[in-house]
């Protein structure tokens, strides 16, 4: 089976949480990576905190729209987690700050979407190791 053909199936089979929470995964994950790399691959530490920072920016833009159908709480929350992550990752980028807890922000909303009663989640396609709330 071509990646194609399993990213379309997997994309009907997904609701929107799963879509989300599987985003969050594969995301966290390469921040993790990043955490780990030397301070010399800037490239991909930027790349890294730049597809974090993007998918928070997508997540309150979201949010922002009037037919959005979560809490106006809990819009409110994602949007000001959004520029807090804005913020944080511009330290970041500048030798200010560490990643850490932009990805312990990622593995709190991830534990918001993850199934109820699931042990385990893929945090990437491809044979990923099992997701660990503790771990990711």
């Amino acid at each position: 089976m071509s990646l194609k053909a399993y990213q379309n199936t997997a994309a009907r089979a997904e609701n929107p949480r799963q879509t989300e929470y599987r985003l969050f995964g594969q995301v966290t994950r390469a921040l993790l990576d990043a955490e780990k790399m030397d301070r010399s691959k800037i490239a991909e530490r930027m790349e890294a905190l730049d597809w974090n920072r993007r998918m928070w920016s997508v997540l309150a833009a979201d949010c922002s729209v009037e037919g959005n159908g979560l809490p106006v709480q809990v819009r409110a929350n994602i949007i000001s987690l959004s520029i807090w992550v804005n913020k944080h990752t511009s330290l970041v980028m500048r030798g200010n700050e560490e990643i850490g807890p932009l990805i312990e922000i990622n593995r709190i909303i991830m534990q918001g979407l993850a199934p109820q009663g699931a042990q385990e989640d893929t945090v990437a396609s491809g044979g990923a190791a099992p997701f660990r709330p503790s771990a990711v």
